[in-house]
Parts: structure tokens; C-alpha cells; sequence
């Protein structure tokens, strides 16, 4: 029986369980912030419920404090008070608690009600009534205090001991368990309002989140019901605008993986084809060797197997080189230019020695320091000689040298061989192109190898006509890092 391939789209697909994910996240995150503003707008609101109770019961008691200062006279020659009663009760039952009161002369001659009542924190301006909270007997109360000048021509209540006029204390106090309790209500009745709100904000964001979510939900089943080897861009005509930038980049990473794809396919054609012409060509020779009954053939057979194994080789070589400078990261160092081209030189002396040709370098100085990768640009320089050796006739000059400014470094080739025409020149540097003057035996290589590397160091490479005569002169030229 073949094996159950979960569905890329359906409740237990990666995209649901990654969606699930996501929303679960962001709503953790909301979750946290929409409580904290939850708790500070509760806070907020026994605060003004808080204020709203004090001013409205504060009413009540400014009013029991001024009915009782209107029932104070001194008109019999000394100070009466004539106590509201039914006032009193009628406010201790709105007051749902107890109510106390207390009036006391400045000379402490007159002391009615509760005389332990506490006073107000410092001093009270006469005429101005004060609202204060205290203890009483562990009680908590409201207390509003009132105190009433007295002429300074009445003798109802002296003068105190320095010379000031007399005055009457007026305080009444009721106890805070109402106030509280029309707190404790309104503040349970907005908790209960705020928590419905907290919920419909939290079921809101998922709503939300599950709607913005939807275009990358379309966009997931999208790109997984594509085929392996389907590369082509992705459609953002139907997507929010906030996702555009990354289908972009998705589209332009799929270009760059495509084109790799393309290359890679053709660099293992490319090989295929070039191994598999020096295999036939190897395999015709010793089946011309086996064949040959002279020793003499035998013997040249051997020479040509000998040297086709030679080109074999050299374009196995180009090929590693070639695709390693197509693949390979480029790892930018410091290193000396002038070593790297007499490393070349002495690499490549005993084929330009074969043919006796003049072959130099030339630096501005012999420590010459410049910054790529030193690796890629050897394997490069290598190339060009080896072509200018190869197409430079015998008794040739060849000159390699080193040059550079504020913008970057060059390596020339220059050789005094047979040149090409400029359409040519524009063309060779592609794949298994070669030149017209080319020897027998090219692979057509080593120029694409320089071109790939210059391009992987964000340079060029141009080929130019020898200025002084016949010839040609390559420039490999890179940017400073």
C-alpha cells in the first residue's frame, strides 16, 4: 500500500499548524498589552468613581454641617445650639452608617456631640468648610469641619489667650461604608463592562488576524502546488500591498536559483561533452595501437594517446577551475600581487621556454599588495598566459604586469602574437569559443574561466589590441572591496 501523504493545505498541514502558530503568537502578545490597559482604565475608573461618591455624599454632609451652624446663636448672651435631630436621623439612614457631629467653643466652655472627633490636619480659615477622611474608633469616616467667627463685641464666647476673637467648631462625620460600597458596585459593574470589552477585542484580533492572514494562506497553497521545476515568478496581483515586497524577493531568489540551475546544467553538458570527446578520441587510438603490427606505429599511437591523455587532463583541469569559479565564495585577503605573477611566471617558464619565447613581468615594486581572492585570481592569470603562450609564435614576447589606483587593480597579459580582428575579440571569453589562430588541442576555456572569475570579483575583463604592434592585451581589472 503506498504511503498516506498528509495534505499540504488541511487542518494538520505545516502551513495550518504555522498559521495556528502565528496567530497564537501575536495574540500573546496583544494579550498582555490589552490587559495592562485594562487594569490601568480600572484603576482609572474607581478613581473617578471614588471622586464622584465623595462629591456626591459631601453634599449631604456640607449640608447637615450647615443646618447645624444655622441653629447657633448668640443672642441670649451666651452661645445655644439648637441640634436638628430629625435632620440627623434622616441623614444617618441615607448615609446607611453612623453620623456624628460635635460643637465646641474656642474657650472650650461649650462641647456638644462627640468631642473626641478628630480634627483636621492644620489650621481652618474661618467661613471655609473642610472635607478630610479619619479614623474613629477604627472606623473609617468623612469628616467636614466648619469654623464660625465670633464678634469680637460678644461675650458668648471670649477671646482665646492671644487676643484672638472667639469662635465656634462645627464638624460632622459619617461613616465611609456607603461611599464604599457605591464604589465596590460601580467599579464591579465596569470590570464586568471592560472584561466583555477585552473579550470581543481579543475575539476582534483573531477575526482580524485570521482575515489578513487569508492572502498568505492562497499564497502557501500556491507555491506548494507547484511543480519541482516550475520556477516561474509568482502572481502578487491579488495580494495585500505589505506582502509584495516579499513575493518580490521570492520571485528574485527563484531567478537567481534558476539561473544556477541553468548554469550548473550546462557546465555538466559542457563537461560531459568535452570528456567524452577525449574518451572516443583515446579509445580510436588504442584500438589503432592493437590493430598495428609495426612497432614503429605502435610507438606513435602511444605518443598520441600520450599527449590526448595531456589535453584530457588540461580541459579536466579548466573545467574544476571553471566551475569552481563559478560556484566558489569569493574570500577577499590582503595579498601580494607581485609574488602571485611570479608564481605564474615560474609555473608557465618551461612551456615558454619550449618555445622560446621572451616571457616577463613587470610590477611598480616587489612587494606589491592588493586585496582578492588570491586563489581565483592565480587560476585566472594562469589562464591568460597559458592562452597567450599557446597562440604566441616561437621567439614571441609575452609580458605579464600589475597596476593600480584609487579605484582598483589590474593584471595585463600582453603578447606580440598574431592579434584577431575587433568583432572576434568582442565574442571569444564565452564557453568553448575560440579564436581563429587558435592551436589544435584548445578547449576554449581558459578565457571563460578569467571572464567568470573578473565578474565574480565585480570587475571585467577586456581584450584589446597590442598598441604597439601586432598582438593582444588582456586586462583583468577588479574594484576595491
Amino acid at each position: 500500500m503506498a504511503p498516506t501523504i498528509p495534505s499540504s493545505t488541511g487542518p494538520g498541514s505545516p502551513w495550518a499548524r504555522l498559521r495556528r502558530t502565528s496567530l497564537w503568537r501575536l495574540l500573546a502578545l496583544l494579550l498582555p498589552v490589552l490587559a495592562l490597559v485594562t487594569c490601568v482604565e480600572l484603576w482609572m475608573t474607581r478613581h473617578d468613581a471614588l471622586e464622584a461618591a465623595n462629591a456626591a455624599y459631601d453634599r449631604s454632609l456640607l449640608g447637615a454641617l450647615k443646618s447645624i451652624d444655622a441653629n447657633i446663636s448668640t443672642a441670649s448672651g451666651g452661645l445655644s445650639a439648637e441640634l436638628p435631630y430629625t435632620m440627623l436621623e434622616f441623614f444617618e439612614l441615607t448615609a446607611s452608617g453612623h453620623v456624628y457631629f460635635r460643637v465646641a467653643s474656642s474657650d472650650g466652655l461649650v462641647e456638644l456631640g462627640n468631642a473626641d472627633l478628630p480634627l483636621p490636619p492644620g489650621p481652618l480659615e474661618p467661613g471655609v468648610p473642610r472635607f478630610y477622611d479619619a479614623e474613629y474608633f477604627g472606623e473609617s469616616v468623612r469628616l467636614a469641619a466648619y469654623r464660625r467667627k465670633v464678634d469680637a463685641n460678644d461675650t458668648a464666647v471670649p477671646a482665646t489667650a492671644d487676643g484672638q476673637p472667639g469662635s465656634v467648631l462645627v464638624q460632622v462625620a459619617e461613616s465611609t461604608q456607603s461611599r464604599q460600597e457605591f464604589t465596590r458596585r460601580f467599579v464591579q459593574r465596569a470590570a464586568l463592562r471592560d472584561g466583555l470589552v477585552l473579550a470581543l477585542m481579543v475575539l476582534g484580533a483573531a477575526a482580524t488576524l485570521a482575515v489578513a492572514l487569508r492572502p498568505l494562506s492562497r499564497l502557501a497553497r500556491g507555491v506548494q502546488e507547484r511543480s519541482p521545476d516550475d520556477m516561474t515568478p509568482i502572481a502578487d496581483t491579488d495580494l495585500p500591498a505589505d506582502i509584495r515586497p516579499l513575493v518580490a524577493a521570492v520571485n528574485e531568489q527563484m531567478a537567481r536559483t534558476q539561473a544556477l540551475v541553468a548554469q550548473q546544467r550546462q557546465f555538466l553538458d559542457d563537461a560531459s561533452h568535452q570528456l567524452r570527446t577525449h574518451l572516443t578520441t583515446l579509445q580510436m587510438q588504442i584500438d589503432y595501437a592493437r590493430r598495428e603490427p609495426d612497432p614503429a606505429q605502435v610507438q606513435d599511437a602511444l605518443a598520441a594517446i600520450g599527449g590526448e591523455i595531456a589535453r584530457a587532463t588540461r580541459s579536466t583541469q579548466q573545467l574544476l577551475a571553471l566551475g569552481r569559479s563559478d560556484t566558489a565564495a569569493v574570500e577577499y585577503a590582503p595579498f601580494d600581487l607581485a609574488a602571485l605573477l611570479r608564481t605564474v611566471a615560474l609555473e608557465l617558464l618551461p612551456q615558454a621556454r619550449a618555445k622560446q619565447i621572451d616571457f616577463g613581468i613587470h610590477t611598480p615594486a616587489p612587494e606589491f599588495m592588493a586585496v582578492a581572492d588570491s586563489g581565483l585570481l592565480r587560476e585566472a592569470v594562469t589562464n591568460l598566459a597559458a592562452n597567450a603562450i599557446a597562440y604566441t609564435p616561437a621567439h614571441g614576447t609575452i609580458t605579464l604586469s600589475a597596476a593600480g589606483d584609487a579605484l582598483g587593480w589590474s593584471v595585463n597579459v600582453e603578447d606580440n602574437g598574431p592579434g584577431m580582428a575587433p568583432e572576434e575579440r568582442a565574442a571569444l571569453g564565452q564557453r568553448y569559443r575560440r579564436g581563429s589562430q587558435a592551436a589544435a588541442g584548445g578547449s576554449g576555456l581558459g578565457l571563460a574561466i578569467a571572464r567568470s572569475i573578473a565578474e565574480r570579483h565585480r570587475g571585467a575583463l577586456r581584450l584589446e589590441a597590442r598598441p604597439e604592434g601586432p598582438g593582444l592585451l588582456a586586462i583583468f581589472w577588479w574594484p576595491k572591496p
